[in-house]
């Protein structure tokens, strides 16, 4: 597949680009890399870089921070080409796993010191960093240390941190990664709302396929390099370009027929006993909640299925049921 933004184009409608990659080629000694990137970021835009480890997706994000030479090609912020600044005079900010706050500082100190160095008067610097603190609901902190807070609390420092910087693009690097699920789930929220407060436009990265979907605006799937396909979330999930795709968004069954494979949520497999276009026995049946997930042999495949309970509450182990494909996507076989 081309490595050119498509989908979800028209819906910029007449939205200031912010970051526009053309072109780009950035290629390791290995051989590793990635190859011939174009996309255009919006302003007010989370875009998410969403693949395995190793397709290259953190690898685009230090290019635009500048941490990485391009092999090729070139990269704009607000139309002005940056591949010849410096990190530190690029108008970007950046967030890594890591918190990277100075353990010595207090909160204050980590947050006053980038500023400093800016030459900002004291008493902008002490409003910023009250307004900012509130922002990132730290109001309170500033005379506690890193040690003090939990890696929730540091992550949100880190955050108020770069956006001190008022930087044109916000760049975040796996940055939830080492917090605990409960915890990651809230400072998903805190992102959209603190990106929704401010406009900024923020590029994401994570392997997290769940986080993606949660908090895009729209996503840039990766693998070996190269894009797979750019969409909504929505555009994503239901409408997968390469089975990549199909495989690593949500949970997808593959159903070889004819001289195709079928990709089918088990949300959109209808379950019947008499009506149907595919035989199958029933292997399991799981009680989720408001729903029932069962699984049922289809031949030598397993596929799974999810179901209203008033149906799959008189469904049973070793039952013979028919299945009707629903919402799908076929693709070639050799795909």
């Amino acid at each position: 597949m081309s490595n050119t933004m498509t989908g979800s184009e028209s819906a910029a409608g007449n939205r200031k680009v912010k970051l526009e990659i053309k072109n780009m080629t950035k290629h390791y000694d290995n051989g590793d890399g990635v190859e011939n990137i174009n996309l255009k970021v919006y302003e007010n835009e989370i875009v998410t870089f969403l693949g395995p480890s190793g397709c290259g997706k953190s690898t685009i994000l230090r290019t635009i921070a500048g941490f990485l030479d391009v092999t090729s090609g070139d990269i704009l912020v607000d139309g002005q080409s940056i591949v010849n600044l410096p990190p530190e005079n690029r108008p970007t900010a950046m967030v890594f796993q890591s918190y990277n706050l100075w353990p010595h500082m207090t909160i204050y100190e980590n947050l006053a010191f980038g500023l400093k160095l800016r030459k900002i008067p004291k008493k902008t610097i002490d409003e910023d960093i009250k307004n900012m603190l509130a922002l990132v609901s730290m109001s309170g902190t500033e005379k506690k240390y890193p040690g003090q807070l939990s890696g929730g609390q540091q992550q949100r420092i880190a955050i108020a941190r770069s956006l001190l910087l008022k930087p044109a693009l916000l760049l975040l690097d796996e940055p939830f990664s080492a917090l605990d699920a409960k915890i990651r789930q809230q400072m998903r929220e805190e992102l959209k709302r603190i990106q929704s407060n401010l406009g900024i436009t923020v590029i994401f990265v994570t392997h997290d396929q769940e986080e993606a979907m949660a908090i895009s605006h729209r996503i840039v799937v990766m693998n070996k390099g190269k894009f797979d396909q750019v969409g909504t979330p929505d555009e994503i999930y239901d409408q997968p370009a390469t089975l990549h795709v199909a495989s690593f968004i949500g949970e997808m069954n593959f159903i070889k027929k004819d001289k195709y494979t079928i990709a089918v949520r088990p949300e959109d497999l209808l379950v019947d006993t008499e009506n149907g276009e595919i035989d199958g026995t029933v292997s399991t049946v799981m009680l989720m909640g408001h729903y029932v997930s069962i699984t049922v042999h289809v031949g030598d495949e397993i596929v799974k299925c999810y179901v209203n309970r008033d149906i799959g509450d008189h469904l049973q182990v070793g039952q013979k049921v028919k299945l009707k494909i629903g919402k799908s996507t076929q693709f070639p076989l050799s795909a």
